[in-house]
């Protein structure tokens, strides 16, 4: 059979191929099937199977070519033409302290329209994502270098390439590519159906509160919604002062703090709680908040954002082997915001997002690439207004400076402390291009915004 479903946490590496056929892309390509043959298909999966838990097939990268290096080809690749079902795509290796010094790109085949798609690049500096050096989850046996995903739609076909990059020799390149990685695979991403709006009395199954998973990431969210919301209500400044107060009792002082904005829950966006760990990491506080992006561009609708995120999750989870999403929350083009990593948004949860400043902050992933694309302004001012209400419950000033001590990355040595914005980019902590130069250029408007919403 051309592949098997990674299933668990603790199988998520099975894919055969039949005796006598080989993984490994053709050079010689075969024939596009008919475009009409995707949309039945597809008609014929939602009429039989209208709610879809969601899936992620793991599939070996072959060599392209006859060179080989160290038992590694320098070019390697995959072609699928027909039979998938994903929507978001990534590229992984067996070893996350080896880099992926090449060129990761893939193309789709739309299950809608049975087009393909021109070829897009995955980032492959996606190292800088991720639990901090020398924690357990970091260290885990599970773990795995990675590209970043990237969403590419309803899809029923891929094609993957990757080239190494040309050593260089004294500042020059030189004609030998180093290897790659050893052990790529390609996920594929089935992020399942959209669930439920927000608010709706119901959901799939994988959204039921039948499971202890399902209920203990529901429990971590009762001291500010009830239990089983899709929703955490926004409050009005007032009223989020109130519930400053009885979380924390009587404070000294006016409190500093914004208004609650709403937050979709994992139940909303339709998190299979099954698929983490269980149990959750707390740090005392929350110092300062870093603000990303998925780097898995922007041909989303907003409409399609719960999906977005439940690739991700899966892709961080199975693919990656993190014990749960990355970023504790994350943001959509059209301003609304979602838990992310499980165990309660008003809680100081530990992340595994910026590699080196997890702890004692928080990370905020606006879903996109922002590159050379401007962010939209009602990502900012959600971004403003989250970390005036999140940075407010643990007394920071959006537009001040604190220090972090560096658990170890590739700009401070491990134990260094380090003085940042309580508002940072991501790159601020570790050398990386993200959360993207447009994005980056906004965090001033961000840190005043913030500010603001406090009554600072």
């Amino acid at each position: 059979m051309r592949g098997f479903l990674t299933s668990s946490l603790g199988t998520p590496w099975i894919a055969v191929c039949s005796i006598g056929v080989t993984c490994a892309a053709a050079l010689a390509v075969p024939l596009t099937p008919p475009a009409s043959a995707a949309p039945a298909r597809a008609a014929a999966r939602n009429a039989a199977d209208p709610v879809i838990p969601g899936s992620t097939r793991s599939l070996p990268l072959g060599p392209l070519s006859a060179e080989r290096v160290r038992g590694t080809a320098p070019e390697q690749g995959l072609y699928r033409p027909d039979g998938e079902d994903f929507s978001l795509v990534g590229v992984v290796w067996r070893d996350p302290g080896s880099a992926l010094r090449g060129r990761v790109q893939v193309r789709a085949r739309s299950a809608a329209t049975g087009e393909w798609s021109g070829w897009q690049d995955l980032d492959t500096h996606n190292a800088d994502h991720g639990a901090d050096p020398g924690t357990a989850e970091r260290d885990a046996r599970r773990v795995r270098g990675a590209t970043a995903p990237l969403w590419v739609g309803a899809s029923d076909g891929v094609d993957v390439r990757v080239r190494a990059d040309r050593a260089l020799r004294g500042g020059r390149t030189g004609g030998q590519r180093p290897p790659l990685p050893s052990g790529l695979r390609v996920e594929l991403v089935d992020p399942g159906d959209e669930g439920p709006p927000a608010g709706a009395p119901a959901g799939p199954p994988h959204t039921s509160l039948h499971t202890a998973a399902a209920r203990e990431a529901s429990a971590a969210n009762t001291d500010v919604a009830r239990f089983g919301a899709m929703a955490i209500p926004a409050l009005n400044k007032r009223a989020t002062e109130r519930e400053l107060v009885r979380l924390q009792g009587p404070l000294r002082g006016k409190p500093h703090i914004g208004p609650r904005p709403r937050i979709v829950t994992r139940r909303g966006w339709g998190a299979d709680e099954s698929l983490r760990l269980s149990g959750f990491t707390y740090m005392k506080k929350v110092k300062a908040a870093f603000v990303h992006h998925t780097a898995s561009g922007n041909k989303y609708a907003c409409s399609q954002a719960s999906s977005v995120i439940r690739g991700i999750y899966r892709y961080h989870v199975q693919s990656m082997g993190w014990r749960d999403m990355g970023y504790n929350f994350l943001v959509d083009k059209c301003g609304t915001i979602y838990e992310g990593r499980a165990g309660g948004v008003a809680k100081a949860v530990l992340g595994a997002h910026t590699a080196g400043f997890n702890a004692d902050s928080m990370g905020i992933a606006v879903i996109g690439t922002y590159g050379s694309a401007k962010p939209p302004g009602a990502a900012v001012r959600a971004v403003a207004r989250l970390t005036a209400w999140k940075l407010g419950l643990y007394g920071a000033n959006p537009r001040g400076r604190t220090y972090l001590t560096s658990g170890g990355g590739n700009l401070y040595p491990k134990g260094k402390k380090v003085r940042l914005n309580v508002i940072s980019g991501h790159r601020d902590g570790y050398a990386t291009e993200c959360p993207g130069k447009r994005l980056y250029a906004k965090l001033g408007t961000a840190r005043s915004s913030a500010a603001h919403y406090q009554g600072r």
